[in-house]
């Protein structure tokens, strides 16, 4: 075995209750393409803002143009072997709590407990006039009925070409309102230049309180909703563990940095735990 992995499996083995925090990368075995490279550096043109999409009818037809293709490898995309590994390292008590920047619902698909979305949910709409709810998926087929001859172009976009979505001409999009007041529609999932509602990282920090340590995955932590958890596991003295294909935002602060695909690690991690629970089990009965 890899001296980095297994001293990163070491470590997580050293003790139980830790708080995981997931980003893109332990989902983009599942079809979801990441934004950043290895680098942590926009692969495409940085995302439309909150305030954008409010103020600027460009914007939110650049916005919901990008979200229409997105959609297709969100609704299409299944839990993949890092998902279901956090699943049993959940009911092993590996895992106190999981805490994911993901907006794509493949956790609780999964089957994992008390997952906090700290970003949101993509499968949702909200009206910002009415309150409403709506399912995504409604939104796009309206969306669909309304624009067949960009739907044409959309659905040749495959994940691994998926930045070509940037190229595509939008300015003649139809965007639907809301089907009770007429409002503006926007998914439930936190933007750039919005707030994470205090009531979710209030209950984060809680988290973070009864842990015993913290483990990234797959997440470069540039975004500040991210990177506070290292801020806050390294005020409280415990470990954070950093298990991502690139650079992250907290390298400095971790004191274990494996780069590496989070699949293969995670199951691993998970047999090792298996194994214990198993010996633990036989030593009982002697």
């Amino acid at each position: 075995m890899d001296t980095i992995l297994k001293s990163l499996l070491d470590l997580l083995m050293s003790q139980t209750d830790w708080l995981v925090l997931t980003g893109a990368g332990i989902s983009s075995l599942s079809g979801i393409p990441t934004y950043r490279n290895s680098e942590g550096k926009w692969q495409r043109k940085s995302p439309v803002t909150y305030q954008e999409f409010l103020l600027n009818e460009t914007s939110r037809r650049q916005f919901w143009a990008r979200n229409i293709a997105g959609w297709r490898f969100i609704s299409a995309a299944e839990p993949n072997i890092a998902h279901l590994a956090l699943v049993k390292l959940e009911k092993m008590g590996m895992i106190s709590g999981l805490v994911t920047q993901n907006v794509d619902g493949l956790h609780e698909k999964a089957g994992s407990k008390g997952v906090i979305d700290l970003h949101g949910r993509a499968d949702s709409v909200l009206c910002l006039d009415c309150g409403d709810m709506q399912s995504r998926q409604s939104l796009q087929d309206l969306f669909k009925k309304h624009n067949p001859i960009f739907f044409n172009k959309v659905e040749r976009i495959v994940p691994e070409n998926d930045a070509s979505i940037d190229n595509l001409d939008f300015t003649s999009l139809i965007i639907p309102s809301c089907h009770l007041c007429g409002g503006l529609l926007k998914p439930d999932v936190v933007f750039f230049g919005e707030v994470v509602p205090h009531s979710k990282i209030d209950l984060c920090m809680d988290m973070m309180k009864v842990s015993s340590g913290l483990l990234v995955v797959g997440s470069s932590l540039q975004v500040f909703s991210g990177y506070r958890f290292c801020n806050w596991a390294s005020k409280q003295g415990k470990p954070i563990a950093l298990l991502c294909n690139g650079d992250t935002r907290a390298d400095h602060l971790a004191i274990e940095k494996t780069r590496a695909d989070c699949g293969p690690v995670l199951r691993h991690w998970m047999q090792l735990s298996n194994e214990r629970i198993y010996s633990d089990e036989i030593g009982k009965l002697n």
